[in-house]
């Protein structure tokens, strides 16, 4: 199976528009059967693990078949050495959610193709949770990243987002941002942030065309792609370097980094931070009635060279079911309570609704939906999907793991514990061999 991902116009508006067409809420079940328990391995994500164990309560009181629960998980560990030795105790979860692991799982999760959730999302999003003909996931949301930024920070430092269309007029705002005596960014040592998302700029902008970025992951596989010699690369090392001397803090690579930089952009403290809109809410939770936007990172010095004026938009994970271990109550639980949460009015609330009411604030990709995000960065986003303006999210092809590796060598590389050439030949060796599955071939 070739798994592809199109975020461009066509493809994405439906996902961040109201659908014409309206889906009616889920039905309440009749129970002739005892409670079933159905578990879920983590809460999506931790910036809104309150939000989601609130729908989570939500769905529980609201029919008596089945109880959901979550269980918390190692966040130090990958998503395969977490559930790994689950499947091996007989324990296994009954709701699963991931990435790149998927082609990992889709021997031991169930079909989704027929269910109600995959007839209400486009195919273009259906299409990296779909492992030879078998719909092995269901999408979350669609999430962007690029430069986060505080709104009423750049008003006071003149600097208009739109304006920075290349490298040097990046600098050229970090240094007006400076001068109002404000840090200019905060470039976050987190190793899944430059692990999946900081490497992703690269990959994305690779090449102007889906095929042409594939052929850099064949190369890459093969071991015969030389980066040091790319000038995109080159350019990608150029971009890192800067922000690196401009990153408001020193390197941290503690859990805190990220609860920090929260603070620093909510506070005024900083006027950028390289960051997703995942961390939306925790911002809005800060700062109520601040603006955070969201722009492109400029990867180069040409305002016309690719990616440079785009965002990367993608499908962040994928919920699965678990069919080897659970019972055919608790998997059909586990299509209930998901289907509730994207379908009914109550579900709905707490996926795109608001911070300040529980919601995730979630941008839906599926038809129906009655609740838009009305936030200042969820917007800006909707224009960039609406004008075409999109980077693919080359991070879904990693190999299972991979992105631990990459980031752990990019805090080597912001801590100059190795050059931009070392940087270079670890991301070569740790894809050299990869199973290519973005051509079809299984793992």
């Amino acid at each position: 199976m070739k798994k592809t991902m199109k975020f461009g116009a066509i493809a994405l508006v439906s996902a961040v528009t109201v659908s014409l067409m309206v889906a009616a809420p889920a039905k309440a079940l009749n129970c002739a059967k005892p409670k079933a328990t159905v578990t879920m391995l983590g809460t999506i994500k931790p910036e809104i693990q309150d939000q989601f164990l609130g729908a989570v309560a939500d769905y529980n009181k609201s029919q008596t078949c089945f109880v959901v629960k979550s269980i918390p998980g190692d966040r130090k560990l990958t998503f395969l050495q977490n559930v790994t030795p689950m499947y091996a105790a007989k324990n296994a979860p009954t709701i699963m959610y991931t990435l790149q692991e998927i082609p990992d799982m889709a021997d031991k999760v169930m079909d989704l193709k027929s269910t109600r959730l995959a007839r209400l999302v486009s195919k273009d999003l259906l299409a990296a949770g779909n492992v030879g003909g078998k719909q092995v996931g269901v999408p979350s949301t669609a999430e962007a990243f690029g430069l986060l930024y505080n709104k009423t920070v750049l008003d006071k430092a003149g600097v208009d987002p739109k304006k920075i269309l290349t490298r040097s007029d990046l600098e050229a705002a970090f240094k007006k941002v400076e001068a109002t005596g404000a840090g200019a960014v905060r470039f976050s040592s987190i190793w899944w942030s430059l692990g999946a998302h900081f490497s992703n700029m690269y990959f994305s902008t690779a090449s102007k065309t889906k095929a042409g970025r594939l052929a850099i992951l064949d190369g890459m596989a093969d071991g015969k792609k030389d980066l040091a010699s790319d000038p995109v690369f080159k350019d990608y090392l150029a971009t890192f370097e800067l922000l690196k001397k401009y990153n408001q803090s020193k390197p941290n690579t503690t859990d805190t980094e990220y609860d920090l930089s929260v603070k620093d952009l909510a506070t005024g403290k900083a006027g950028f931070w390289f960051m997703g809109n995942w961390a939306e809410p925790n911002l809005l939770t800060a700062s109520p009635k601040t603006d955070f936007g969201i722009m492109p990172l400029p990867m180069s010095n040409n305002a016309s060279a690719y990616g440079n004026g785009s965002i990367p938009v993608g499908i962040p994970g994928y919920f699965m079911i678990d069919e080897t271990q659970s019972t055919s109550w608790e998997r059909k639980g586990a299509i209930d309570f998901l289907t509730w949460l994207y379908t009914s009015p109550a579900g709905q609330k707490r996926v795109a609704g608001p911070v300040s009411s529980g919601g995730m604030n979630f941008i839906p990709v599926y038809k129906g939906f009655t609740i838009q995000p009305e936030t200042f960065m969820a917007k800006e986003i909707s224009t960039y999907v609406t004008s075409a303006k999109t980077l693919d999210w080359m991070n879904t092809f990693y190999p299972a793991g991979g992105q631990d590796l990459y980031g752990a060598s990019g805090q080597k590389l912001m801590a100059d514990k190795i050059t931009g050439a070392q940087y270079a030949d670890e991301l070569e060796k740790a894809w050299k061999g990869s199973v290519k599955t973005w051509r079809g071939e299984k793992k």
